[in-house]
């Protein structure tokens, strides 16, 4: 009853069959999600007959919340089919009201009557409309719970970091890096200090690369297999990263630790009556000076193939430059945690095998050939 004649609106308007078949199919899908999060709660479960390489890899890279989100959006969909059935009952109902009243009004023959009718009509109208309203709500609530909801910025990119905290490292590294040059164009001991973190960091990111076995194989798989897939790549450029970034502050401090030891050892031999103590707060000062100063020194080495390119341009230009190039990996590693997008992060992998080939590299065997020079017997 779309309109209805002698009433002149439609106090129920709905179709109980439609929302019938909609409740049925909702319940259906319940009852599927039903038995898959049993399903997914067997498999997890170690007590579950299935054993082996293959369980425990499963095992491994199920999502902790995957069974908590079949579970919540099997309840939702029951619930939200029990919601449905339930209006579809009432709809029912007040469809046959309407009905009534429709009757009642046509077959009136005095005003009265037919007010009455009409008034009756319109009451149903509103509870009709308060019933309807309380069940959107209860669906729209069930819909909420359905599935998880999108993370906040902060949140996401925490979990981002602590999904991949050796990736966390490589890209801080690369934003200290960045920061540090360009620092060191206006406060060359501040810039050098936050190079320093930065090289300690990159450190830190090659020990946990390199510890990582999920990391390794998509490197072996490539040089064994020929698996030469994007994951592999990526190692293979976040690997050259680590390496590089490091090699500064590695150098410096093992300049530091020889000089340190040389130092101490000669303090010893110096005054043999003295304390071991004093021997050591010698060396601990070289070591300190000498790793600051090798920093220092390895800060301005120039990467030779810039070097080489800009030959003809001043110092200045130069440096900015350098600077330029070390904001592109800060602007890489930001993008990780910006998008998702698998095309923004191959392209990040492009631009960053490209860096690390062109300036990475050539200034990390620069810095370890001047170093050499300098610490060679």
């Amino acid at each position: 009853m779309s309109h209805s004649p002698a009433l002149g609106f439609d106090p129920a308007p709905g179709n109980p069959a439609a929302v019938l078949t909609l409740a049925k199919k909702l319940l259906a899908s319940a009852n599927s999600l039903g038995e898959a999060s049993r399903v997914v709660d067997a498999l997890a479960s170690n007590s579950s007959g299935w054993q082996g390489e293959a369980a425990t890899a499963f095992r491994a890279s199920l999502s902790r919340d995957l069974p908590r989100y079949l579970r919540s959006a099997h309840t939702s969909l029951a619930e939200a089919a029990r919601r449905l059935t339930a209006w579809h009952d009432t709809l029912v109902a007040h469809r046959a009201l309407a009905a009534r009243y429709e009757s009642q009004a046509a077959a009136a023959t005095t005003e009265p009557a037919l007010a009455d009718a009409r008034r009756l009509a319109r009451e149903l109208a509103a509870e009709h409309a308060a019933a309807a309203g309380r069940v959107a709500k209860t669906l729209n609530a069930a819909a909420d719970r359905l599935a998880p909801k999108e993370p906040g910025v902060f949140a996401s990119l925490w979990q981002k970091i602590t999904e991949d905290p050796a990736d966390a490292l490589s890209n801080a590294s690369a934003i200290l890096g960045a920061a540090g040059a360009g620092l060191s164009l206006f406060c060359p001991p501040a810039g050098l200090a936050v190079m320093l973190v930065a090289g300690g960091l990159s450190l830190a990111a090659l020990g946990m690369h390199a510890a990582d076995p999920r990391f390794r194989k998509s490197l072996t798989d490539g040089v064994t297999k020929g698996e030469f897939d994007a994951d592999f790549w990526k190692a293979g450029v976040t690997l050259l990263g680590d390496t590089a970034g490091a090699v500064p502050g590695v150098a410096a401090v093992a300049a530091g630790a020889k000089a340190g030891t040389l130092a101490a050892r000669a303090a010893l031999t110096a005054a043999p009556e003295a304390s071991a103590l004093s021997g050591l707060t010698e060396g601990a000062t070289t070591f300190g000076r000498t790793t600051w100063s090798t920093a220092d020194d390895l800060r301005q080495v120039e990467n030779p193939l810039t070097a080489w390119t800009l030959r003809t341009s001043s110092q200045d230009v130069r440096d900015r430059v350098g600077v330029g190039i070390a904001t592109v990996g800060a602007a890489t590693a930001t993008g990780d945690y910006i998008t998702d997008d698998e095309t923004v992060e191959h392209a990040s992998t492009a631009v960053d095998g490209m860096r690390g080939a062109l300036d990475d590299a050539p200034s990390a065997g620069a810095k370890t050939s001047h170093l050499w020079s300098v610490m060679r017997p």
